[in-house]
């Protein structure tokens, strides 16, 4: 990570513990899909993304997950400290996307962080509009302080960490190492 932000940080899930963690969010994924042959894994970007392409490859090699569609949303309202960027929540729509069908679908949406729940509702919300049959929703971090709607139906770790404190998912190829760090800002 460049320009990092000053504080404390301190290293709480490591490369190993976390591709255990992954693993464990894999089987429950599989469990919710058993049965299921249409599947969508939705990754929100940044770092959902490449979140849902590690899910969505344990999928393959452990449970057998065939022809599923792997797909990003970019959506943004914060910078990675918190730091509010747009007062809505600001999803641009990839024009491929435009006319996507999920009809019969499941949808796993991913992403690294449920902290007050905009990004997650902004993405269910527009992936409910293509039709699913079901949205779950997967996080590799819940802070268990969500002030929207919105649950987290597959939860890597939760974490409950003071309102001002920062939890950062590093994650390929955004940053070098696979780690979850606290930040306790200076």
């Amino acid at each position: 990570m460049t320009d990092q932000p000053r504080g404390s940080r301190t290293c709480l899930y490591t490369p190993s513990q976390l591709d255990d963690i992954v693993s464990d969010m894999a089987r429950q994924a599989a469990g919710l899909l058993t049965g299921r042959t249409q599947v969508a894994i939705v990754g929100i970007l940044r770092r959902g993304a490449p979140l849902a392409d590690r899910l969505h490859a344990r999928l393959q090699e452990r449970y057998g997950l065939r022809d599923s569609i792997r797909l990003d949303l970019q959506i943004k309202r914060y910078t990675d400290d918190l730091t509010l960027l747009h007062p809505e929540t600001l999803l641009t729509e990839n024009p491929a996307h435009a006319s996507l069908d999920l009809a019969g679908f499941t949808v796993l949406v991913v992403d690294d962080v449920m902290y007050r729940g905009h990004s997650m509702l902004r993405a269910v919300e527009y992936l409910a509009c293509k039709q699913p049959a079901e949205i779950r929703t997967v996080v590799l971090v819940d802070r268990g302080a969500t002030k929207l709607p919105v649950r987290s139906d597959i939860v890597g770790v939760r974490l409950d960490v003071a309102p001002p404190d920062i939890i950062e998912c590093n994650v390929p190829p955004y940053e070098d190492s696979f780690k979850i760090d606290l930040l306790q800002p200076a």
